[in-house]
């Protein structure tokens, strides 16, 4: 089974001239601003300050790359989306960001959209995920805050998402939680491992 068992901050970027140039494979996760993607990085790699938490949400601007593992691949947190209180032009910037980003990156292996279980997928989310698929990238839906929902609620959301975003069966949405981080070593597992076996 595979473990994280170091992480690192190697560097922000915005332009594709300052991504890393090592050629290792990466891993990005994206998700609307308030949707606990810090949360969820921290917990599976063990850090609880890797990725800042911010109180104000839509403040990650910028896409961070965490070296996993001293060398193994990159854990890539992209800018949070669908922040109602910046400008258009703020939000069209994050967006050239991430479509700069996912267009035409080779060492992108997979893209994890984070989706709160909470609620319906947002119009934000569908454009993400169709973004995904047109790029053509392996992607992994994880349901955030899955603490706040009864057993019967999980399944209510399940349906719900998997239909907004018309899922196959085939397609991977697992639930989680950052509190209680229930099934985590699993998560790291089925989440990290194909991108080293693909090398």
């Amino acid at each position: 089974m595979f473990k994280i068992n170091n992480s690192d901050f190697v560097t922000s970027a915005v332009k594709k001239d300052q991504y890393p140039t090592t050629g290792l494979s990466e891993i990005a996760f994206v998700g609307r601003s308030n949707v606990g993607k810090s949360s969820i990085i921290n917990a599976l790699t063990n850090r609880r300050k890797l990725a800042k938490v911010s109180q104000t949400p839509g403040k990650t601007r910028l896409i961070n790359f965490f070296i996993i593992n001293n060398d193994e691949f990159y854990l890539v947190d992209l800018p949070g989306y669908g922040y109602a209180k910046v400008s258009k032009s703020e939000k069209a910037s994050w967006g050239n960001t991430i479509e700069t980003y996912l267009s035409g990156r080779n060492e992108l292996k997979r893209v994890v959209l984070l989706v709160d279980s909470r609620h319906k997928p947002t119009a934000d989310d569908i454009q993400m995920h169709e973004w995904i698929k047109f790029y053509g990238y392996d992607e992994v839906i994880i349901a955030t805050k899955s603490d706040k929902l009864s057993n019967n609620e999980l399944r209510k959301s399940e349906k719900l998402i998997r239909d907004t975003l018309k899922l196959t069966k085939e397609e991977k949405l697992y639930f989680f939680s950052s509190v209680n981080k229930k099934g985590k070593d699993e998560l790291v597992d089925s989440l990290f491992s194909p991108l080293l076996n693909n090398e």
